[in-house]
């Protein structure tokens, strides 16, 4: 036993940053808020990211046999009914996540094969999103034949994907004093341009940090494999926040030398990233090399994730919730172990968030950036089950003891769970309201709007359908 618990505080550090944090997270995040957002990071690590990685250890250490799966939590701690939820919940929040992968993948061809960013600023939003759906669609065709070899190939990418956020802070921080390279955005040496102004705008843009930072029980498994988890565990997780802190604050500095804080392109979410490796590579005289890596990796790194979250999702949801609450149909496969019409329920759901939006937003750049603020509002609901789980746990401390504990004061350990619910909720709820300015284009704010607000209640309420289907299911049995 002893010897496989081999994982130090700095194994579990090195393996968590490669599973929570990408560049794309520093380019998403200056994009809504300029060289403010180092503030915001700051905050926002100390605040929400350290307690959430800390109750993710505790419930990972009481719970060595369950894998981490927050809906076995959840069961062992409430009920078969909650744990449905939960499981229903962490597979839901992946159809807007599988919606956007094909746009990404276009995006990383259009810059690998043109060189440029003018496919996201000119390309008719229809045109996109139906190559997107047969992007999906091919992809969902390959994973019901069992085609799994893209796995692989998506932990190289991922490597490579976590190298070249490395070298963007390396290079971005480098270039204006080893290139003839102007820093682009003024007054960086002074206090005001870092300091956010906590209006209705800041706060709409909160939901993008907490997706950046979230997914933490995706580490959950490590603690059981961890040397002494009671005093390593929580010094890795310190070790990573400070870890993600640093290229978070460093990165947006980057951003801040590459790109003009106080005038942002519109597109920067979509080709931020390309637009900085190409630049750099010009600086340090290597032309496009640096661009075409980042587009490569990135292609692959989607193609893979995409491929993986049409089926490891699903198998979570249908191979290990109560069969009171999924109907027998969904669960079914066939001679190659595929839950074919659950395939077939994830088909239909994305489809309709593939073509739906192009009707009412016009353009691939906004429609990118809608998408993607979607992600941030929809995949936080997840999060919002294991501070369920840690309240609950919290409450039967004398039921389930573990070698590590956040807060030994039980009380405290509920507060702390409820806070960071209910900012988790406080910052979905605001993500809502759509970035783009009211007066640009009435028709397509409230579109935005309309959709933000009902994709997610529609996505849960259909969770809520399926257990009244499998009743009725039983009951005719």
């Amino acid at each position: 036993m002893e010897n496989q618990k081999q994982l130090r505080w700095f194994n579990i550090a090195l393996v968590s940053f490669t599973t929570v944090w990408g560049l794309t997270n520093v380019v998403n995040n200056f994009a809504n808020q300029g060289l403010v957002v180092i503030v915001s990071w700051v905050l926002i690590m100390l605040l929400y990211f350290i307690p959430y990685t800390l109750m993710v250890g505790q419930l990972g250490a009481t719970f060595t046999t369950d894998d981490g799966g927050v809906a076995s939590w959840i069961k062992e701690l409430a009920n078969s009914k909650l744990a449905y939820l939960a499981a229903w919940t962490y597979w839901v929040v992946h159809v807007p996540y599988l919606a956007q992968k094909p746009q990404i993948i276009i995006v990383g061809f259009s810059w690998l094969l043109k060189g440029n960013g003018n496919f996201v600023n000119q390309a008719p939003a229809f045109l996109v999103q139906t190559l997107c759906l047969v992007i999906f669609l091919a992809f969902l065709w390959l994973a019901s034949r069992g085609v799994t070899t893209l796995n692989r190939v998506g932990s190289i990418a991922g490597i490579a994907m976590f190298s070249m956020s490395i070298l963007f802070i390396i290079l971005g921080i480098a270039a204006p004093f080893m290139t003839k390279m102007t820093i682009q955005t003024a007054q960086m040496n002074q206090l005001d341009t870092y300091l956010p102004k906590f209006d209705l705008n800041y706060f709409t843009t909160i939901s993008m940090l907490v997706f950046a930072v979230g997914g933490a029980e995706k580490i959950s498994p490590y603690v059981k494999q961890t040397h002494n988890p009671s005093r390593e565990f929580p010094k890795g997780m310190i070790a990573l926040a400070v870890m993600v802190a640093i290229s978070a604050i460093l990165g947006s500095f980057s951003m801040g030398i590459i790109f003009n804080a106080h005038h942002i392109p519109d597109d920067l979410m979509a080709n931020g990233a390309y637009y900085a490796f190409q630049l750099l590579g010009q600086y340090f005289h290597l032309g496009n090399i640096f661009m075409w890596l980042f587009a490569l990796a990135n292609i692959l790194a989607s193609a893979a994730a995409l491929a993986v979250s049409i089926d490891a999702p699903l198998r979570m949801l249908l191979d290990d919730a109560d069969r009171n609450y999924i109907p027998a149909k969904l669960s079914q496969k066939n001679q190659r172990n595929i839950p074919i019409y659950g395939y077939l329920m994830t088909g239909i759901l994305v489809a309709i968030l593939i073509i739906v939006p192009a009707i009412g937003i016009q353009g691939m750049n906004d429609l990118y950036k809608w998408l993607l603020n979607l992600n941030s509002i929809v995949m936080p609901l997840r999060y919002l089950w294991v501070f369920v789980a840690y309240m609950l746990l919290n409450q039967q401390l004398k039921t389930y003891q573990s070698d590590y504990l956040f807060v030994k004061n039980s009380h405290v350990g509920f507060d702390i769970g409820l806070w960071c619910f209910i900012f988790t909720a406080f910052a979905c709820i605001l993500g809502m309201v759509p970035k783009l300015s009211y007066n640009a284009n009435p028709q397509s704010w409230w579109f935005q709007l309309g959709l933000n607000i009902l994709t997610p209640f529609v996505l849960m309420i259909l969770g809520l359908i399926l257990p009244a289907i499998a009743r009725r299911q039983k009951n005719k049995v």
